[in-house]
């Protein structure tokens, strides 16, 4: 019985669906965690969660800012929250774990631990050197012609800002990591990464103000991480920050996979932990 993960599936690309198509379990109890960017379009989501959960004894699966944008050919032409509503029923009808679910307890080899699936966007705190501001940031970043397509397609409605429901979503997610059984460590999942750290070997540091919070700095020691399972950077990696794993899990795009010359295994372990 294993826990493990993947992200940035980006099934649009047909190389990706092939992979997704051959991710399989070592056996029939293993569960999957699913870290965001499956895709943009709605059909291609369920084709690739609903797959993935009949192979697999649970999927956890998280949203990335992918799922949340609302392309003009999307049948589904619901935005922000709505939308998110929306693929979180989807799941249900799927048998998939959803952040706004109970979160489940791993009693595998290396827990007990609760499976704690998040959805906790980001704000612009991640800026740039030089700049002391949101508009400071988003400035540097148009002179780099490094702008997130978030910007275009995940609409926040009904909040004000993309950062007005990140607050809110931090908000929310920290009373129920609080009400945790103290004696329990966790496994934190979010498709962002927690931390700032992973962000600073990015190629174009202007892109890191879409990749987190500094809200959940010091996450991963308050609610007594044993990992954090992210993805959106497209630097699949092991890092350690304060003596806690960190696992960067994302395929990412055809074009990067096959300029390091990766392949399988694309799925990465986080339970029990490898020797």
């Amino acid at each position: 019985m294993k826990l493990l993960a993947v992200s940035d599936l980006h099934v649009a690309y047909e190389e990706n669906r092939t992979i997704t198509e051959g991710l399989r379990p070592e056996s029939d109890d293993d569960w999957l965690i699913v870290a965001g960017d499956v895709g943009e379009m709605s059909t291609d989501i369920e084709w690739a969660l609903g797959l993935l959960r009949e192979r697999f004894a649970k999927v956890i699966w998280v949203p990335g800012n992918h799922e949340l944008w609302t392309p003009k050919d999307d049948p589904v032409q619901l935005r922000g929250v709505a939308r998110y509503e929306h693929l979180v029923e989807m799941c249900r009808r799927l048998d998939v774990l959803t952040p706004e679910d109970d979160y489940p307890i791993w009693t595998g080899e290396g827990g007990p631990a609760v499976i704690a699936p998040l959805f906790l966007l980001y704000d612009y705190t991640f800026r740039p050197e030089g700049t002391n501001n949101k508009e400071e940031a988003l400035a540097k970043a148009h002179e780099a012609g490094v702008v997130c397509t978030d910007e275009y397609f995940l609409h926040p409605d009904p909040y004000p800002s993309r950062e007005a429901w990140c607050e809110a979503r931090v908000e929310l997610t920290e009373k129920r990591l609080s009400a945790l059984p103290p004696e329990l460590p966790t496994v934190l999942i979010n498709h962002w990464p927690m931390v700032r750290e992973p962000t600073r070997i990015m190629y174009y540091p202007e892109f890191a103000q879409w990749c987190g919070t500094v809200l959940t700095a010091d996450w991963h020691l308050r609610f007594r991480s044993a990992c954090s399972v992210y993805g959106h950077l497209h630097i699949p990696r092991t890092t350690h920050y304060d003596d806690v794993r960190f696992e960067e899990v994302s395929v990412g795009y055809p074009r990067e996979w096959k300029k390091f010359k990766r392949s399988s295994p694309w799925l990465r372990q986080i339970l029990p932990v490898k020797p």
